[in-house]
């Protein structure tokens, strides 16, 4: 897993709009990249609605919100409008990623075990270093942390 203090891997990915979006694009700003598994469930809806309810938030503080999962530009563009998000969301189908920032991970739900991702959040500051690293973060709680951690 990535640690502060390292670079954070570059990436370019489709927005829910079709667009290409780097990382790179963001310097300048602190980014806060969270990872989750799959639009529409409970749990990244919930941390989703959290990070909309506190965007001005983030804004104010010269962060931009950075959602990635690994569904389709169709599926992000139905959740943020459904949801109503303001930041943006981007799909990464190929685990590009998802992968660089280490977080396809094995993962046992129901007494099984497979891969998938595992809900991480990354602050990046300005020069595209990571600041922060929050592992196996809670739905509910992650936005209102990391707000706290920009304060």
């Amino acid at each position: 897993m990535l640690k502060n203090g390292d670079k954070a891997p570059d990436f370019t990915l489709k927005d829910k709009n079709g667009n290409d979006v780097s990382l790179s694009d963001f310097r300048g700003k602190k980014v806060v990249l969270y990872f989750y598994s799959k639009d529409n469930t409970s749990g990244c809806t919930k941390q989703a609605l959290a990070f909309a309810k506190l965007y001005d938030e983030f804004v104010k503080r010269n962060a931009e919100v950075i959602g990635v999962s690994k569904d389709s530009v169709a599926s992000h563009l139905k959740f943020s409008e459904k949801q109503g998000l303001p930041f943006v969301l981007l799909s990464d189908p190929d685990l590009d990623a998802i992968r660089a920032y280490d977080v396809w991970q094995e993962k046992k739900m129901c007494g099984k075990t497979c891969m998938g991702v595992v809900r991480t959040t990354f602050v990046i500051d300005e020069q595209g270093v990571i600041e922060t690293v929050m592992p196996k973060v809670k739905p509910d709680t992650n936005a209102a942390e990391i707000l706290e951690k920009l304060s």
